[in-house]
């Protein structure tokens, strides 16, 4: 129909213009803070982008619904304040049609929005925690430089390189110093190379050396020779299980109160998309004798509401307050009769 496929370009056209701004205010957001934290010492130009796009694309799955809920706001609002809802209803076009015209808009969002939330999320999760990792880490030596000692406070360690083959990641005559519970460790090696497998934590190979172990309590040193020592800072904590990062199937099979919140969160991205466009909806109904401000002002509290009450709800489900059902499904309950309660009573003002 002419008059649904018009109404639908309204929405989608502020959509896209909503969405782009908002992915770009965050991503300009993401850069000045990881810029801040100099994470391009240890990842480079290239590893920022790539952790400003991933931090970006997990935004996504609150960016979505929120710039569909903000377009219907101003496209319905529009055409409210110009009459051509006026029109349209006098040319016989019911309220229902035009509901009908937004939600086939809305239905491919929220699909997008549920595989956002529950597939690439946990995937974006994952690959920033494993840069994050690796920005944190003192021994991305690719970007040290020859004759000078480099500190990491996280850790409390230093080291210095004097020498190193940047195409062969090979260096030469290496002082490591790790400060440790209970004492500290001092190596010294002739030789080195850090190797960053796939999907791993960089790891630092030294070869001909020696280890020093140090302690507060005389007679407790230590020395060994080594012919090879390899060094992975923070082990496998560091990266270790995230809960945010666990695949969905992995946590729908979970009994645990946090995993169960967190997979009942996932799951409602969708849902959240669907409600926001059922509330939009009346509160876009404007007339030209009134602003859009007033609706403006409870469009956004009603959203803040919305998104508070589901941050709550997820809590006391994680904190075992809430048993998993009703989980945090009571607060999409409660959207769900606000918003038909105020689709009809607009609709009898129509």
């Amino acid at each position: 129909m002419i008059i649904e496929q018009y109404i639908q370009r309204e929405l989608l056209k502020p959509f896209i213009v909503v969405l782009t701004i908002m992915a770009g205010l965050f991503a300009s957001f993401s850069s000045a803070l990881f810029l801040a934290q100099a994470v391009t010492e240890s990842l480079g130009f290239s590893g920022l982008l790539i952790l400003v796009a991933l931090k970006t694309l997990i935004s996504l799955e609150v960016l979505v619904p929120a710039s569909l809920y903000i377009a219907v706001i101003i496209g319905l609002g529009r055409l409210y304040h110009d009459q051509e809802i006026i029109v349209l209803q006098a040319s016989g076009v019911s309220t229902y049609t035009v509901a009908r015209a937004i939600l086939v808009v809305a239905l491919p969002v929220s699909i997008a929005s549920g595989i956002l939330s529950v597939v690439v999320r946990p995937w974006a999760y994952a690959e920033s925690y494993l840069l994050n990792a690796q920005a944190e880490a003192e021994l991305n030596t690719d970007r040290f430089q020859e004759g000078r000692f480099y500190g990491n406070e996280d850790s409390n360690s230093v080291i210095f390189i004097q020498d190193k083959n940047l195409s062969s990641r090979d260096m030469n005559n290496i002082f490591y110093y790790i400060d440790e519970p209970g004492g500290s460790q001092v190596v010294v090696a002739s030789q080195g190379q850090r190797l960053a497998p796939p999907g791993q934590r960089p790891e630092l190979h030294l070869y001909d050396g020696y280890s020093y172990k140090l302690t507060a309590n005389p007679g407790e040193e230590a020395l060994a020779r080594f012919e090879e020592m390899i060094y992975v800072p923070g082990g496998d904590d560091s990266v270790g299980y995230r809960l945010k990062a666990a695949p969905t199937l992995t946590l729908s099979k979970s009994d645990n109160p946090r995993e169960i919140s967190e997979v009942q969160w996932r799951w409602s991205r969708p849902f959240d998309t669907i409600l926001l466009v059922l509330i939009a909806i009346p509160l876009s109904r404007v007339t030209p004798r009134h602003g859009k401000g007033e609706k403006s002002l409870i469009a956004a509290m009603m959203f803040a509401v919305f998104y508070n009450l589901a941050g709550v709800a997820r809590s006391w489900v994680e904190q075992g307050t809430v048993p998993p059902f009703p989980g945090i499904w009571w607060v999409y309950v409660l959207m769900l009769c606000i918003g038909l309660f105020l689709f009809y009573l607009n609709h009898g003002k129509t």
